[in-house]
Parts: C-alpha cells; structure tokens; sequence
C-alpha cells in the first residue's frame, strides 16, 4: 500500500489547525449557572470586587471574580465549583488557615474565607453581618448575592488601589441616588 505523503501533511495541517482554532474558542464558563448552583448548594456567598460593581451597573472591566464566603462552605463551594472545572489552590482547612484561596480553570475566582476582615482605618466587617444585610440582584442570567452598598464600600476599602478609590466614588454616587 503506496501512502500519499501530500495528505498526511494536509491532515497533519488540518489537524493543527483545528486544535488551534478550538484554543481560540470563547470560554464556555456559564456565571448563572455557577450562581444558580451555588445557591442550590446552600453556599453563604457574596459576590464582592469589581464583579460585584459591573452587576450594579458599573462600567468597569476586570478579568476574574471575587467571592466571600462563610467559612464553612468552602467544602461546598469547591464542589460546585469542580463541576465548572475550577479548582482550589487549597484545601479547605489550609484555606481557613490562609483566609483566602484561589479557583483555577478557565475562570478565576478569588476567594475570601476569612470570618471578618478590617479596613485601613479600622473599621471592621464580619462575614455574617454582611449577609445578613445582603442584596440580592438579578446580574449574570441569575439571582447574586452582593453586600449592601455600605458594606460593599468597606469591602473595596480593604484594597486601597487607586481604582478602588474610583470605585468606591462610583458606589457613594449610586448610593447618594438612591436617597
């Protein structure tokens, strides 16, 4: 059997390129059903960071989400998460240690674990105070949790960048319009 040297090339060639242009495909990550199933789950979340900003409106762009979360829902978060092919940098119980892990996939999801956090000038936030006070909004073809805009300003004050700074002006305007 003579083999045609010209087409294994072209299919070499084709093959190549296919697994290119399916590298350049759009990530299929679905953020309502990542809401949706947390809240299914049970998980105490607040969406917080610019995340939290852009489902209030905010035109600001940011490449990764930023979650609180109680504690003990770090076992129920990584396994929603797992289904979204995201996983944790560490285990739950180094995660509480830490206060803080990441969610590494296609997504990046930044995650707070820490039962209460205090700003720069002292002014301290619990987790669940903060829930308590939440809001809930429709952002992400899904119902999000977000804290209330007081405790979501604290939250930015934990950062101190300059666009914190433009983002907390963002959220006392939109607070001031809502008086």
């Amino acid at each position: 059997m003579r083999v045609d040297g010209g087409a294994i090339r072209r299919l070499e060639r084709h093959e190549t390129e296919s697994a290119i242009l399916k590298g350049m495909q759009g990530n299929v990550f679905d953020e309502g059903a990542f809401f949706r199933d947390l809240t299914k789950a049970g998980v105490r979340y607040l969406l917080i960071g610019r995340r939290a900003l852009v489902a209030l409106g905010a035109p600001v762009l940011t490449g990764d989400y930023a979650l609180w979360i109680e504690l003990d829902d770090t076992a129920a978060l990584n396994a929603v998460a797992s289904t979204f092919e995201l996983e944790p940098n560490y285990d739950p119980a180094q995660a509480g240690r830490r206060g803080r892990y990441v969610l590494e996939g296609d997504e990046r999801v930044d995650v707070m674990v820490a039962r209460a956090h205090t700003t720069a000038d002292g002014v301290p936030l619990e987790f669940r105070d903060a829930f308590s006070r939440k809001v809930v909004v429709p952002a992400y073809g899904a119902a999000v949790n977000l804290p209330c805009l007081d405790d979501l300003i604290l939250t930015k004050k934990w950062g101190g960048r300059p666009k914190d700074a433009m983002d907390i002006a963002f959220l006392e305007a939109l607070r001031k319009a809502d008086r």
